[in-house]
């Protein structure tokens, strides 16, 4: 259920690559934009006195207890009367993952950002099996996430977008290249989603399918799967392999809560 209307002076994001705005248009500092950049905005242009701050600490490929760990504290701590909460997904595409683990730090993260006086915004993944190939391996732990999310939505303050049922992320116009991350179009309909839980008018149906376009013949198909394989599946799995993460080292885009302009 969206949350009341009320307006924020102030915003925090916490979080892994879906929230650090990975594959949405690059900003002129060489950062991607991302939907919670695009949120931001928004929630500014209520405050024509520019007094509104924003700061995301998300970074890619961030476990859920890299997230507990690195950016509660400092989310917490930063006051905000806003914040916005995404992990776990890196977990669960892990084999052997923990859920009991993952569920109680996220919820652990939610309950102590929430004591801070702000509303906190939580995610359900997107339905995985009509668009990833194995998708379907995944789908019992991601269900028994979003009824974890859900039941966490429940509580006074805390809202939920609910990406799971939303048939839209099915299409893979709205994801890029490497089939993970969203596209300019996907986090536009995301931050869309957000505004919605937070009262706001609705600029436009963001679960609403995309007009219809004729499917990539198999010869397309075929070079697709094979760019995907070289240049995106396979990185990751060395990754994997070798115990690294593409956000080794990589510190937030906006470390601080300063005014966004």
């Amino acid at each position: 259920m969206p949350t009341p209307h009320r307006s924020y002076d102030s915003y925090v994001a916490l979080g892994d690559s879906f929230t650090e705005g990975m594959c949405d248009d690059l900003l002129p500092d060489g950062h991607y934009r991302g939907w919670a950049d695009r949120v931001a905005s928004a929630l500014a242009a209520e405050h024509p006195d520019r007094d509104f701050r924003y700061a995301n600490l998300a970074v890619r490929g961030k476990l859920i207890g890299q997230i507990h760990d690195e950016q509660l504290a400092p989310g917490a701590a930063a006051g905000a009367q806003l914040v916005t909460l995404a992990g776990g997904f890196n977990d669960v595409l892990r084999p052997g993952c923990d859920i009991d683990r993952v569920e109680r730090l996220l919820g652990d993260c939610a309950r102590e950002l929430r004591a801070t006086g702000a509303t906190v915004v939580l995610f359900t993944s997107t339905d995985p099996t009509r668009r990833l190939a194995g998708g379907a391996r995944l789908l019992p732990v991601i269900l028994r996430m979003k009824a974890f999310v859900q039941e966490l939505g429940t509580e006074d303050g805390i809202a939920v977008v609910d990406l799971f049922s939303a048939p839209c992320f099915d299409d893979r116009r709205l994801w890029a290249e490497d089939r993970l991350h969203l596209s300019p179009e996907g986090h536009r309909r995301v931050a869309e989603g957000v505004l919605e839980a937070l009262g706001r008018p609705a600029a436009f149906d963001w679960r609403a399918p995309l007009p219809a376009a004729a499917p990539p013949g198999r010869a397309e198909r075929l070079r697709a799967d094979a760019r995907w394989l070289r240049t995106h599946l396979g990185p990751w799995i060395g990754r994997r392999l070798t115990g690294r993460s593409s956000g080794d080292g990589r510190p937030p885009k906006r470390p601080e809560l300063l005014p966004y302009r």
